[in-house]
């Protein structure tokens, strides 16, 4: 899997390429439809398949205020893609350059001849070009007019719902993970590099890997039975906390994990923790020792949840 990034050279072997044009946040099974099919036609047309997607996210370009939304960082939408089938990830940049670009220019300019692409494909409901003039009938038309065929996937509906990123951050709002995780076809996972905190939960007999949310969108703060992946590749069940630690001052927003039987030091290394399930909001306690005995259920409840009891 290769990462290519807008602002370089696409290598020659990539040209002629189908791409797979979209955001593509969270990778859900809307998003999976799409590079499904990019990935089925470049089988039959013996074809590469480049996935393009964007960063920063227009919403943040365009509202730098915004509260932190992404449900993936670049490293886990490559991997996730490249699980998929496809041979490469493209990175488009998105910077006042590429948001004044016309419509016209973005396909002829940028995938017909930067990207040197034959074919598209989208969502039905996929914008581009200055102002998100552009519609899928324009990218059909504007692509016949340079060599490119476009073409559009239906949505894929949950129930009568059409499934959307934005309906998956609603989930993790409202703690709903068993609906998330039917969107995504996985867990939502968190990634980041464990860093030292205060060692509370070590001297409470719960150590924990702790990671900052960064841009994630935020879930509902509470307790979660999870599932931790390191990254030797390994696999770990475990309990985390998402949120402020009400109980202790000064609050700090943190994903604390817990691994289950697991005892080695993980300061400085990336881990992704998985949100399975979640079992209760976080909550303030008078005294340590009711936390700790709130923290041995939480463990009995997470292990009951990941089937290890």
């Amino acid at each position: 899997m290769q990462r290519l990034s807008s602002s370089g050279e696409i290598p020659e072997s990539l040209r002629g390429s189908i791409v797979a044009l979209g955001n593509f946040d969270g990778f859900h099974l809307g998003h999976q439809a799409v590079v499904g099919r990019a990935i089925q036609r470049g089988f039959h047309e013996r074809r590469p398949v480049i996935v393009a997607t964007f960063d920063p996210h227009p919403v943040r370009f365009f509202k730098p205020d915004a509260p932190p939304f992404r449900l993936t960082t670049l490293d886990q939408r490559e991997r996730l893609f490249a699980h998929a089938g496809a041979d490469a990830m493209l990175v488009f940049e998105f910077d006042k350059a590429l948001a004044v670009t016309s419509s016209e220019d973005f396909v002829g300019e940028v995938l017909a001849k930067q990207i040197g692409a034959v074919g598209v494909v989208t969502g039905d409901d996929f914008t581009f070009g200055r102002g998100r003039k552009g519609d899928v009938d324009e990218l059909r038309a504007l692509g016949a007019q340079n060599g490119i065929f476009a073409e559009a996937v239906a949505p894929v509906a949950f129930g009568d719902m059409r499934i959307s990123s934005g309906r998956i951050r609603e989930g993790l709002e409202a703690g709903d993970t068993a609906t998330v995780t039917r969107l995504m076809s996985r867990d939502f996972a968190i990634e980041g590099v464990v860093e030292h905190g205060d060692k509370r939960g070590r001297e409470l007999g719960y150590p924990t890997a702790n990671i900052v949310l960064g841009d994630y969108q935020r879930p509902r703060y509470g307790i979660y039975a999870v599932r931790v992946t390191l990254d030797d590749g390994c696999e770990h069940p475990g309990v985390a906390s998402i949120g402020v630690r009400p109980t202790f001052d000064p609050p700090r927003e943190l994903l604390e994990t817990h691994l289950f039987d697991f005892d080695r030091d993980l300061y400085g290394r990336r881990i992704e923790v998985a949100l399975h399930a979640f079992i209760r909001v976080e909550k303030r306690f008078e005294t340590l020792d009711d936390l700790v005995a709130e923290m041995r259920q939480d463990e009995k409840r997470a292990r009951h949840l990941l089937a290890l009891d």
